[in-house]
């Protein structure tokens, strides 16, 4: 996949375009990367993402302390060069682009610029000045400006519509199995391993503790979860405990990811890791001291281990 991060000396044939966040490139996305692939091959075209970063809510001033997403740039890129997407053009989200107006975005960026062929829409996207830009309206503008729009209509799930939000909420919730299904993958997080208190070397259960790359990735709801580490790409199982570890913490509210990882000997400190999450085995509780924390954690490590086996 080629990616750009400006408009400059692009050279693409007859562009299948599709615009957006694309956050956390789910089975929705993917049902309209199927269409745009579909699309490109019956016109001898190539596929084209384009979407925007940082986010248009750090430019919007929308709540960013709030702003949690499912992918990081890092991530969508991965992902979408997994689903054989052909183009990614990153576009800063300016004061200039917000103020456009939809069919002035489509005529400066998409036809003056990229020569789109074709765009494709999801079921309800909307994007310009005053969010006017929905389907009936582009495709008014695409009459007047000689390219093609072609709305896809959603991928719904057990009943309901595959969506970002959808996700957040299911992966609030700790249920990273459900979560998975929507996604189409395992949710993952990228980080770096840092030094810690190292309480849990004295119970038998050393942990590493981890940071993510961007403050703003989602992190699961707390609780203790069974876990794939890869550490320069080599996969390890795992348990990963997100809270505040009521046990040991003495009244400290600071939440923590702390992930113990079977069968590694070695030193982690610095490391970059990514932790992929299989399922949840429980909440995170208080327990009447180590002794009996501890008992747990051995019970906790044979159930991880068994989801991991039937993972497999």
């Amino acid at each position: 996949m080629n990616v750009y991060y400006s408009l400059e000396q692009l050279k693409i044939k007859n562009p299948v375009v599709s615009l957006g966040i694309f956050d956390g490139v789910h089975l929705g996305h993917r049902h309209l990367f199927d269409r745009m692939k579909k699309i490109a091959a019956g016109s001898g075209g190539e596929t084209v993402i384009l979407t925007f970063w940082p986010h248009p809510r750090f430019v919007l001033n929308h709540q960013t302390e709030k702003l949690k997403y499912l992918s990081t740039l890092k991530g969508k890129q991965e992902l979408l060069e997994a689903c054989g997407i052909d183009h990614m053009i990153i576009l800063p989200f300016s004061e200039d682009i917000r103020n456009l107006s939809a069919c002035e975005f489509v005529e400066k960026i998409l036809v003056e610029t990229l020569h789109v062929h074709t765009l494709v829409m999801g079921f309800n996207h909307v994007f310009g000045k005053n969010r006017e830009g929905n389907f009936e309206k582009i495709k008014e503008c695409a009459g007047k400006l000689g390219f093609k729009v072609v709305r896809v209509e959603a991928m719904k799930i057990e009943g309901r519509e595959v969506s970002s939000s959808l996700i957040r909420e299911v992966l609030w919730s700790g249920d990273v199995r459900h979560a998975e299904k929507l996604l189409g993958y395992p949710y993952f997080i990228f980080g770096r391993i840092v030094g810690g208190k190292r309480i849990g070397r004295s119970l038998g259960f050393p942990t590493a503790n981890i940071r993510p790359d961007d403050e703003h990735k989602l992190i699961p709801g707390d609780g203790v979860y069974a876990v794939q580490v890869f550490l320069s790409g080599r996969p390890y199982g795992g348990m990963l405990n997100i809270g505040i570890r009521p046990t040991v913490n003495h009244g400290v509210q600071d939440k923590t990811i702390e992930v113990h990882i079977f069968d590694f000997h070695g030193d982690l400190y610095g490391q970059d890791v990514t932790v992929t999450f299989v399922d949840r085995i429980r909440d995170e509780q208080k327990f009447e001291g180590v002794e009996e924390l501890a008992r747990q954690l051995e019970k906790d490590k044979q159930i991880a281990m068994k989801l991991l086996q039937d993972k497999k």
